[in-house]
């Protein structure tokens, strides 16, 4: 494992909030550090935290939960069993950049003279909100308030709420909001195998693109996955000073120009509303009428609404899941505020990754970045659905679906491993083995009982049988299968049952026998399988006589 030293920044940089991840200066040192942190996302969109302007950047990212682009994993030497093709999330299109020019002059923070400075991660609102005063260097002062949200409510939907403020004189105002596809992949400063693969080609090959002012929709698909993405912005301006309007676009960008004479004490607010779908089937023209009536109906119900209905989420939200602590404040290393920011922090992140996950898994970084490439684990079942499944039911039965949607999959993956049953991937994105390292990935055998294990915390806390005995029973049948296969009875250890050449969740020890976890987990994945198959029987013989069908179970 990689150590690495704790770094704890500053306390009046980043003070502790019960309900907030504060930032008081601008720190460029933390600039990747503060884009995660700050990242938004719902489960099906997500946004790394980068400053309106457009930079400065660290690592940016739009990401959307399983689109990806494929690539052929090259070997020395080809052997037997190794999986052919990796996937890595694509970073989609930029919609969040929003340039402000006062006096012709760029607000730019590295070089800005900040008078005031607060930006905060709201976990009460589901929000990035950031408050700024900036003096020009003639001495101008001006406002300027955002406020970020990743709709939980609309799924495809993502807003800011701009507003500058001239404080103490008049100025021409430009205000340039921004859309970029295929921006220069990251430098890759070392070699952590965590880090995403870096493409030297385009990735979004443009499909159709067009500008209704003030809205621009943009279409692109990917080459190798045949994956296809829509995205869209919208714009509405409020302010009582004159303005006037421009829009261009390419293939790969857009572009609303927004000129104000801005007079002291008048707000300039404008609100942008960003779309996106994906789709592997759709045609272009589908997918652009698909982002477009999204962009109508966030665009009709307007900022105000869109932020109560996600305030609205949220407090349902904490209603459900909120652990609150009291640290003894005469031996806690921590405060009581300090613990409990650090829980609610990562609970809102859990929320983030998972909750309009709906058709897909929960990526290893959730949509904060692209490390891991965007892929899926066993660290879902046994990390985060055991939370879900108490808190948010729906969303964990969903993630368990998704599963069993990919059992073909792994029964096909099984077969090139001269196995029976089914052989879930260690790691994927589209449910085929992503992993080029036998030893640490497809080894880890593991992962089907990691699954079994979730779907039985899940029967057991909700009594939802109907998923039991509709779907969740082939997938016991097939990982069971594969355990029989894989295991065998040793006399030389006294006839008991084992498995040699796995690897446990100690990834720094690979390909081992008897790996006491996996054993363990294999065997509880054994016993639910039997006892559902007996109890399939004896309560429900129509569907018995279906799983039998279908799975050429031995009745």
């Amino acid at each position: 494992m990689i150590h690495r030293p704790r770094f704890q920044p500053a306390p009046h940089i980043y003070p502790p909030d019960e309900w907030d991840m504060v930032e008081k200066q601008f720190v460029p040192d933390l600039l990747q550090q503060g884009e995660t942190m700050f990242a938004l996302g719902n489960g099906y969109l997500g946004m790394r935290g980068t400053f309106e302007e457009g930079g400065p950047i660290g690592q940016n990212g739009t990401f959307i939960n399983g689109f990806y682009e494929a690539w052929e994993i090259l070997y020395p030497e080809r052997a037997y069993g190794l999986a052919t093709h990796g996937q890595t999330i694509v970073n989609v299109t930029d919609t969040k950049i929003i340039k402000l020019y006062v006096d012709d002059e760029p607000f730019w923070l590295p070089h800005a003279n900040v008078l005031s400075f607060d930006r905060r991660l709201n976990m009460k609102s589901g929000t990035l909100d950031r408050d700024i005063v900036w003096e020009t260097p003639t001495g101008k002062q001006v406002s300027i308030t955002s406020r970020r949200l990743v709709s939980f409510e609309h799924r495809h939907l993502a807003a800011i709420f701009y507003q500058v403020t001239m404080l103490n004189a008049s100025a021409p105002v430009v205000i340039s909001s921004e859309m970029i596809a295929n921006e220069p992949p990251a430098h890759r400063v070392n070699h952590d195998p965590r880090q995403a693969k870096v493409f030297t080609g385009k990735v979004l090959h443009p499909r159709a693109g067009y500008a209704k002012e003030p809205r621009i929709v943009l279409c692109h698909s990917t080459d190798k996955s045949r994956l296809i993405l829509s995205c869209a912005v919208d714009h509405r301006l409020e302010t009582q000073c004159p303005t006037s309007w421009q829009t261009h676009y390419t293939e790969d960008a857009g572009q609303v120009v927004m000129s104000i004479d801005a007079q002291p004490g008048q707000p300039i607010t404008l609100m942008k509303y960003m779309a996106y779908h994906t789709s592997r089937t759709a045609p272009p023209e589908e997918m652009c009428a698909r982002v477009e009536r999204t962009l109508d109906r966030g665009v009709a119900d307007g900022f105000p609404r869109l932020l109560q209905e996600q305030q609205r989420y949220m407090q349902d939200f904490w209603q459900r899941s909120d652990v609150q602590i009291t640290v003894d404040s005469t031996s806690a290393k921590r405060s009581t505020t300090e613990v409990q920011q650090a829980i609610r922090f990562n609970l809102f992140h859990v929320l983030q990754a998972s909750a309009r996950a709906d058709t897909t898994g929960v990526p290893a970084k959730g949509l904060t970045g692209q490390a891991y490439e965007g892929h899926y684990f066993w660290d879902t079942e046994i990390y985060v659905l055991p939370f879900l499944i108490y808190t948010a039911p729906r969303i964990a039965k969903n993630l368990l679906r998704f599963r069993h949607g990919l059992l073909d999959m792994a029964k096909e993956r099984a077969r090139q491993l001269s196995q029976k049953g089914a052989m879930f991937p260690w790691r994927t994105i589209n449910g085929e083995e992503a992993s080029a390292y036998y030893a640490a990935g497809t080894a880890q055998y593991h992962i089907n009982a990691d699954i079994m294990y979730a779907l039985k915390k899940y029967v057991q806390a909700t009594g939802d049988e109907e998923f039991l005995f509709n779907e969740g029973v082939e997938m016991l049948v097939e990982t069971a299968r594969l355990w029989h296969d894989l295991g065998f009875y040793n006399n030389r250890q006294g006839g008991k049952f084992c498995i040699h050449g796995v690897t446990g969740p100690d990834e720094y020890n690979t390909v081992v026998d008897n790996n006491t976890y996996t054993n363990l987990m294999a065997r509880e994945n054994l016993r639910y399988a039997v006892s559902t198959v007996d109890t399939l029987r004896g309560r429900r013989p129509d569907l018995y006589t279906a799983l039998v069908h279908k799975t050429h179970l031995n009745s």
